[in-house]
């Protein structure tokens, strides 16, 4: 059944006199990670079970605001998953390329996994403060000291390289 609607009508004078109140709709809505979606997040804080991250892309693009992200152990690599360090596939400040596996709410983190070649690390720098360069799909070096650091490397793909 239709809603019903009545029209007031106010005197002319008084008209003028009321404030006008306006509600404006962000034009642009708020991105959010969705199961499947590959998200680019940072790493805050890792400990022998999981990677604590903060995400910040949704493919390409930016998020407004921040989400929270947790790696298992388990959800490192999809082989040998039984020797699985945290502490040798990402560090904190590393950048990762995740994917999705399960939503958050309010009282939890989106569940990610890097159990893909294409996924994991892909910006990390050394103790020197400098950005490390990959080596193999477990380390990466860093150019002025060449120290070796564990990682879980990604693949990365050709067309998210920039030049």
């Amino acid at each position: 059944m239709p809603c019903r609607q009545r029209a007031w009508r106010l005197p002319h004078a008084t008209a003028s006199l009321l404030p006008v109140v306006s509600v404006v709709r962000d034009s642009e809505s708020q991105l959010l990670p969705n199961v499947g979606a590959v998200v680019t997040c940072k790493v805050c804080s890792i400990n022998s079970r999981f990677a604590k991250v903060h995400i910040l892309y949704v493919g390409s693009t930016p998020l407004k605001s921040t989400f929270r992200g947790t790696i298992r152990k388990e959800d490192i690599r999809a082989t040998e998953k039984d020797k699985v360090e945290v502490y040798k596939s990402f560090r904190p400040s590393d950048i990762v390329l995740a994917k999705v596996i399960s939503l958050g709410d309010a009282q939890s983190n989106y569940l990610l996994s890097t159990a893909e070649n294409e996924l994991g690390v892909v910006v990390a720098r050394s103790e020197a403060g400098v950005q490390m360069v990959p080596i193999s799909w477990c380390e990466m070096q860093c150019p002025r000291t060449h120290t070796k650091e564990f990682r879980k490397v990604a693949r990365v793909q050709p067309q998210f390289l920039q030049t």
